[in-house]
């Protein structure tokens, strides 16, 4: 059986939650594996993470044609040309598998814009969150979605986006890929409380494009608090950033430029993917992303900006706002931050609760799980 995994993106951010399930495969003899890449910098990622697996599976590095990438260099601040046309200009290479593993949604355009309807689609979502665009009527288009764990099962039941035998609950891949039992980076040369800043960039949900400026402001004018601002990493992808289902767009603010002792900004590096960050930080601060669920491995105190005063409880696209504090105006951040430091524990139980819905944990790596669901299907 001919399986291939796609990484067809940006960035980097979608690697680790399939490559793991790409070293279980090949050690299948029953299956032939190829990785795509649509860039040198995933093909490294991918090679990284498999270590000597990566002997033992085909990589493609797939291109477009000159007028593909002029076209490209004119909208690729605002728009995601480059990987679509890497999908029409590589048909026969994806028409010539059995399998086609996927971490995002746009890859069923093969199918539905450009008819190749005898391969199997499997998708593994890049993430466990709560925004809709995760349960979107476009997931009904795979033969096979391998998730995470029950919270996020029942939801697109509900929504009925799959169906009761086509989906597999296998855990998180990206866990595997990352040391837990090892320490953390140390961030700072000091022991001040370090705060993750992670903002996502939906300028819908997003903190950063209202209230990026005067947060990182007030943490430079004050040393009880490290920060680190890592937002999601697609938002310095872009300069103007659209959310077709919120019918919003929005031009990104700049990174500001600081020489601090006390402060990581980071528009989109490594340790933004890896959970280096949400491993070492003692408080996250953000909102719309799903990587709160990646912080609540270790339950720790959270905060969450509601600057569009969002009308969230009750609402499962915020269902992660439950797991900390909710503030709607900025003046409130710091009595926040204080009682995330005096009462560290205040939302552990909700968190933990979280975890265990949101993530399913067996004696059996996630990504060896997935790769069985994939074989038992399709081979």
């Amino acid at each position: 059986m001919k399986i291939g995994f796609l990484f067809n993106h940006d960035a980097l951010h979608q690697v680790r939650h399939t490559a793991p399930v790409i070293a279980e495969l090949a050690r299948n003899p029953a299956a032939s594996v190829s990785v795509l890449t649509s860039s040198p910098a995933q093909e490294a990622e991918v090679r990284a993470l498999l270590g000597e697996q990566a002997a033992v599976v085909r990589f493609v590095a797939l291109t477009i044609g000159p007028v593909a990438r002029t076209i490209d260099a004119g909208l690729h601040w605002i728009a995601p040309f480059r990987r679509v046309a890497m999908l029409r200009e590589n048909f026969a290479i994806f028409a010539a598998l059995d399998v086609l593993v996927v971490p995002e949604t746009t890859s069923l355009m093969l199918r539905d814009r450009f008819g190749l309807r005898d391969l199997n689609y499997v998708w593994i979502p890049h993430g466990a969150g709560d925004r809709s665009v995760g349960f979107r009527a476009v997931a009904r288009g795979f033969d096979l979605v391998l998730l995470s764990g029950e919270k996020v099962r029942d939801r697109m039941l509900a929504a009925g986006v799959i169906t009761a035998d086509n989906h597999a609950i296998v855990g998180y891949p990206k866990f595997d890929t990352v040391a837990f039992a090892s320490p953390p980076p140390r961030l700072f040369a000091n022991d001040r409380p370090t705060v993750l800043y992670n903002p996502h960039f939906d300028p819908a949900l997003s903190s950063w494009y209202d209230w990026a400026q005067p947060i990182i402001d007030w943490f430079a004018g004050q040393n009880r608090f490290n920060l680190v601002v890592a937002p999601h990493v697609m938002l310095f992808q872009r300069r103007w950033h659209a959310s077709v289902e919120h019918r919003r767009v929005r031009r990104r603010r700049d990174l500001p430029t600081l020489a601090t002792d006390h402060i990581i900004i980071d528009p989109g590096s490594s340790r933004s993917v890896d959970m280096s960050y949400t491993r070492a930080a003692d408080i996250y601060l953000g909102d719309a992303s799903s990587q709160i669920y990646e912080w609540i491995v270790r339950p720790r105190p959270a905060i969450f900006l509601n600057p569009s005063h969002v009308a969230w409880l009750g609402d499962a696209n915020f269902a992660h706002w439950r797991l900390g504090e909710v503030i709607d105006r900025l003046d409130q951040l710091p009595a926040a931050l204080a009682r995330a430091v005096d009462h560290p524990d205040a939302f552990r139980a909700p968190q933990e609760a979280a975890l265990a819905s949101t993530f399913s944990v067996t004696d059996e790596p996630a990504a060896r799980r997935a790769a069985r669901a994939i074989m038992e299907r399709f081979g």
